[in-house]
């Protein structure tokens, strides 16, 4: 594990579900590794993980915060 993953996990460990940071982390954690569309596979995870009904939930607290 290299440092910017060390920062990245270090930030995820504090950053709370719903405030839309988690997502963003991940994004670049993703591109970091080389995604093509990090943000979309960021939401098909996202989707995997908590299901299409919380995830979207999520993803309204995410962007009014």
């Amino acid at each position: 594990m290299d440092s910017f993953e060390k920062k990245l996990e270090a930030a995820r460990s504090r950053a709370k579900l719903g405030t839309g940071k988690k997502f963003e982390l991940m994004k670049k954690e993703l591109a970091h590794k080389g995604a093509e569309n990090p943000a979309a596979l960021t939401a098909w995870i996202g989707r995997k993980k908590y299901g299409n009904e919380k995830f979207q939930k999520l993803a309204k607290a995410g962007k009014k915060a």
